[in-house]
């Protein structure tokens, strides 16, 4: 009855759509087959099925190119390449790029490792003709901290720290070589905290490898380094953990005793208790201390480092009622028709907001809320779950505290997940509202532009983009590029912006595209897994006025931005912020042309006076604060907001001035 009704392109789209649920179903049904015992030993059932899965996975991805060629996106069709891959863009400029430093890529393959056998097999042979590499093929590029005028780039092989007083030109300060992985960074003060999960990690940093199985030499956990002297990092402290630390989190700010205290999510195979004391892999119910199930707390007194150490490692997945520590997904389906869903056995990712008592974890199979007054014993709060997740990797907050948006990373983020016949809600973004301290659904965010099967691409890495009124996020999608979106309306998200490149290999998959996407102080900051660092701005639209995005550079930034610390944000009275105000007044017709055109020039009256004061123009400020705090009294929801928050900048524009 659909496809009668349709015509033209909707036509072709929904029978497209609809043909490739169709062959799907011929691989799910080849797949459920196959998990019955014995199935496989039969060889002519087994070549049958075979053939079933080669020919109907082909029909599927002759139909999702053809699908994807459905879509105007200029982000489809764009050519490959490594240095020269193709390029679009809307509402935003690439401003500059800075490849990879010496030491951080093998020569010899600059895009990094292609999956293809002949090459797997080439460099096996390499390998073992030159043993010293083995610990060298893992360079991607990973997370970022920003500190002052400093960016940190954290790397699966150590870390680069650059300059960025003229955004524009990143200029690389130093190179710390020291492979673990993921490497992800955080910075507080004079330290820097990077975290190692893989068993390569040693102590001292060596490029060799740890080849036992039990070794003293093994380092896994919270590195600490000194970087007071920028161009002489130096190692001063390592907290070693049982699963590692794929990521980690600064919760607080330094106490009285001057500590800080850290989360640690490890999501790697506990390692021996032969290795490091007290490690278990046990169930729950065989071993309670085991090291599943939970996370690690760890307290860095910021005059001593050397002195970090775990304090407590809390059950934050227990059933509440019967005390299980197992008390959340157990992993599995959620029915007919949904993902696979990973067991909520560790957290990916723990974003915290000191300032209002909560964090969200991404924690497996489970989104959930944590109450961290007391951050030595988080206690959740909230959980949910989502038949179309497959891996809840991470969170971001709104900047009032009033919504979290959760990621999936469908794939792990090194599988194509954005293809044009993909599911909307498998490797997106869910927008939850938090209502009473409880997490409310309300739609989902996927990148809208159809990639191809050559490109990883799933939801990852973003953050707040602090215009004020309006709740935007910049996000690393991988290959897919970046993505900024509006999410002011928790159950209509719109796409505002986006930067992408072609793939990086015109035949073959090459792990590759943006793990990060940042803003900080007016500009956009990019890790880039297999290329470097790339820096974006945001240019004029629609969508995004010219005064919305100075007013977002006028934001009061910490000394620092880690990015699973959240602070919340606050504008000055300026102007421009003013001005931001106004022109979400008038998109939404809230203000009438009249009044804002009186505001426009009474705000030209203020620049016009510079940093002095004018009596005058300060009484006329704050009448028309009491003016626009009266038209706000009158409206509701997001308008009133607004509408108070621009009172509030007039009455402050009139205290400067007095």
């Amino acid at each position: 009855a659909e496809l009668a009704a349709a015509t033209g392109n909707a036509f072709d789209r929904l029978f497209l759509e609809r043909m490739i649920e169709h062959h799907r179903g011929a691989v799910t049904m080849v797949e459920n087959l196959l998990e019955q015992r014995g199935a496989a030993q039969d060889s002519q059932l087994f070549a049958f099925t075979s053939d079933v899965t080669s020919d109907q996975t082909a029909e599927i991805d002759r139909m999702d190119a053809m699908l994807a060629g459905l879509s105007p996106d200029p982000r489809v069709g764009l050519a490959a390449g490594f240095d020269d891959a193709g390029q679009a863009a809307s509402n935003m400029a690439l401003v500059a790029t800075r490849a990879k430093p010496a030491g951080f890529f093998d020569p010899r393959r600059p895009a990094g490792r292609r999956q293809a056998a002949e090459e797997e097999a080439e460099e096996a042979e390499e390998e073992e003709e030159d043993p010293q590499r083995r610990g060298l093929l893992s360079f991607g590029i990973t997370d970022l901290a920003f500190a002052g005028d400093r960016l940190f780039v954290g790397s699966y092989h150590g870390f680069n720290t650059y300059g960025i007083e003229t955004p524009a030109a990143p200029r690389l300060i130093a190179s710390v070589v020291c492979p673990g992985g993921q490497g992800d960074v955080s910075v507080v003060g004079d330290l820097l905290i990077m975290s190692v999960e893989q068993t390569r990690g040693r102590l001292d940093c060596g490029l060799q490898g740890v080849a036992e199985p039990v070794s003293a030499e093994r380092f896994r956990g919270l590195r600490i380094f000194d970087i007071s002297d920028l161009r002489r990092p130096r190692q001063v402290a390592a907290v070693q953990t049982c699963r590692g630390s794929h990521t980690h989190t600064v919760v607080t700010d330094p106490d009285e005793a001057g500590d800080v205290y850290v989360y640690g999510a490890g999501a790697a195979p506990v390692r021996s208790g032969d290795e490091l004391a007290g490690c278990s892999d046990a169930p729950p119910a065989e071993n309670p201390d085991t090291a599943l199930f939970r996370i690690d707390v760890i307290r860095i007194p910021l005059a001593r480092p050397e002195e970090a150490r775990i304090v407590s490692r809390p059950a934050v997945f227990r059933d509440p009622d019967t005390g299980a520590l197992a008390g959340l997904w157990r992993g599995g389906d959620h029915g007919p028709g949904t993902q696979r869903t990973a067991e909520s056995s560790r957290c990916h990712d723990i974003t915290a907001f000191p300032e209002i008592g909560l964090a969200a974890g991404a924690c497996s199979g489970n989104g959930i809320l944590l109450d961290i007054s007391d951050p030595v014993n988080p206690v959740r709060v909230d959980e949910v779950v989502d038949p179309g997740f497959a891996y809840w990797h991470s969170a971001t907050f709104n900047n009032d505290g009033t919504k979290v948006i959760f990621t999936d990373e469908w794939g792990g983020g090194g599988r194509p997940r954005c293809r044009a016949s993909d599911p909307r809600d498998g490797g997106a973004n869910a927008i939850f509202d938090i209502v009473d301290g409880r997490l409310q659904f309300r739609s989902y965010y996927k990148l809208p532009a159809p990639q191809t099967e050559r490109e990883n691409c799933v939801a990852h890495n973003g953050s707040l983009v602090p215009v004020p009124g309006r709740d935007i996020m910049v996000q690393a999608w991988y290959q897919g590029g970046i993505s900024v979106f509006d999410f002011t309306d928790s159950s209509n998200p719109v796409e505002i912006a986006f930067f992408d490149r072609g793939p990086i290999d015109a035949e073959r998959f090459v792990m590759g595209g943006f793990w990060s996407s940042y803003w900080y102080r007016g500009y956009i900051y990019a890790s880039e897994i297999a290329r470097g660092l790339d820096v974006l701005e945001l240019l004029p639209s629609e969508h995004l006025t010219e005064h919305e995005i100075a007013a977002a550079a006028t934001a009061v930034s910490p000394a620092a931005f880690n990015a699973q610390q959240q602070r919340r944000v606050d504008w000055p009275a300026r102007p421009v912020v003013a001005r931001a105000y106004l022109d979400q007044l008038a998109r939404s017709d809230t203000l009438g042309a009249e009044r804002r055109t009186a505001l426009s020039d009474l705000l030209g009256r203020v620049d016009e006076t510079g940093s002095g004061s004018d009596t005058a123009v300060a009484a006329a400020l704050a009448a028309a604060a009491d003016e626009v705090q009266n038209a706000g009294a009158e409206a509701a929801g997001r308008s009133r907001q607004r509408l108070e928050a621009l009172a509030d900048t007039l009455q402050g524009l009139a205290e400067r001035l007095r």
